[in-house]
């Protein structure tokens, strides 16, 4: 068998929020979208945007960010630093650039609206 990560999928709150959100700031391709759902074209992948379903969201305090496991890695062809300055300005809360040993990108973590991790990685020159 031969298989191919298509989608990865985030149930959320308010989804035309995240959606703008990514649109806006990553430039991603709206591909469906209704009142409770959003595909985004992130090049090789898609990422869903589905409203947590309301015998869930009631659990849900929806002024308190919530911890996952999750983390969106987006590869950028930009210098890394000119990237979080630029998200800065957007108001979006950005983390420290940071890299490890013998690893060939520098990285840094954001968080989007809903608290959810993402992370820019850029290829040291």
């Amino acid at each position: 068998m031969n298989i191919k990560l298509d989608t990865i999928i985030f149930y959320v709150r308010d989804v035309k929020k995240l959606q703008n959100f990514y649109v806006e700031n990553f430039n991603l391709k709206t591909i469906e979208e209704d009142e409770i759902w959003v595909l985004l074209n992130a090049g090789s992948i898609n990422i869903g945007l589905h409203k947590i379903g309301d015998q869930y969201l009631e659990k849900v305090n929806l002024y308190q960010d919530f911890d996952n496991n999750t983390k969106i890695v987006f590869e950028i062809d930009l210098d890394i630093e000119a990237a979080r300055n630029e998200l800065i300005s957007r108001k979006v809360e950005m983390r420290e650039i940071k890299t490890f040993e013998n690893y060939n990108y520098w990285l840094c973590d954001g968080i989007d609206p809903e608290g959810n991790v993402f992370q820019l990685k850029s290829k040291k020159k």
